[in-house]
């Protein structure tokens, strides 16, 4: 199976390297349009290979999309990164033109392939990217939920002082800091409501650090984060490629579900060999509800800049 990623910075060469070491798929394009940044990068991890056992043929090219033919999976990462400061939604006016020529030149030369957008603001641009392809729905997927879930679990570790892998929990809505909403009441520490061990005000705070989690990266960093958003297309990319019918928080287009309609947003997904193959309905109280539909309503906002930023 081959993936392709497009954009061959830290995040794009972090899924790279994930994809590999697991050996999800056994050919990785990586690409770029920096003259020799991608090749770069594939010979740098391929001379990891023999150290970490993996046998993932791994290529790097310049701005060569036939080079990414018969792609399987193709993962859109490039676009400016977000800086101490700047919002997602600041980021729509570069990115959106980036992510629209890119999902154009991918299709030329993998017309089948299944598009997983990573490219900030991550919903807006899952959404530009169908309605720019007219692919069907199941086959443009938004990345945001996979990374936001892994947070809300990692803060819940460090609240509970418990392993994160005993952990269970979601993020859905839009993948920003107002916009992700942590559902404390579903989320489970073995089987048990984590809300039987720790206070409300301590689930507050969880929940609001994990809504600014890419922020305090980006802080922290001076540039957005790459290793868990790495990883996290990788898990994805293995659910599609190896058909593991993953329940996978994504932003996928919507046609009723949730009460929302023509819209990109993160709910939870059956993730398969065909893409999104079933959106789960997860019964929100009346909330979890409300804050659903607030998401909604800014992600709304942001896609009626599309037409100014094309």
């Amino acid at each position: 199976m081959k993936v392709t990623i497009v954009g061959a910075g830290n995040v794009g060469a972090s899924c790279a390297e994930y994809i590999a070491v697991k050996r999800i798929a056994s050919e990785v394009v990586l690409l770029d349009i920096k003259e020799g940044f991608a090749e770069g990068k594939a010979l740098d991890l391929t001379q990891t290979a023999t150290t970490l056992g993996f046998n993932t043929r791994i290529t790097g090219v310049t701005n060569d999309y036939s080079k990414t033919s018969n792609s399987d999976v193709v993962i859109i990462t490039s676009g400016i990164p977000r800086k101490p400061g700047m919002t997602r939604e600041e980021l729509i006016g570069i990115n959106a033109g980036i992510v629209k020529s890119v999902a154009e030149s991918i299709l030329e030369h993998s017309p089948e392939a299944i598009i997983v957008v990573v490219s900030n603001p991550m919903d807006t641009m899952t959404y530009l990217a169908l309605k720019e392809t007219g692919l069907p729905k199941n086959r443009i997927i938004g990345m945001g939920g996979a990374l936001d879930s892994s947070r809300f679990k990692t803060y819940l570790s460090k609240a509970l002082d418990k392993p994160a892998n005993d952990i269970q929990g979601m993020v859905i809505g839009g993948h920003g800091d107002t916009t992700m909403i942590p559902l404390t009441r579903l989320a489970s520490y073995n089987g048990t409501p984590v809300s039987g061990h720790l206070s409300s005000e301590e689930l507050d705070d969880v929940a609001a650090a994990t809504m600014v989690g890419g922020a305090t990266l980006t802080k922290l960093l001076g540039t957005s984060a790459w290793y868990a958003p790495g990883a996290s297309v990788a898990y994805l990319v293995d659910s599609i490629i190896n058909d593991q019918k993953r329940m996978i928080p994504c932003s996928v287009y919507l046609e009723g579900e949730y009460g929302e309609t023509d819209i990109c947003i993160g709910v939870p997904c059956i993730i398969g060999e065909d893409g999104v193959e079933g959106i789960l309905d997860i019964n929100l109280d009346e909330k979890e509800q409300e804050k659903f539909k607030k998401s909604a309503e800014a992600i709304r906002t942001m896609n009626e800049a599309l037409s100014s930023n094309l």
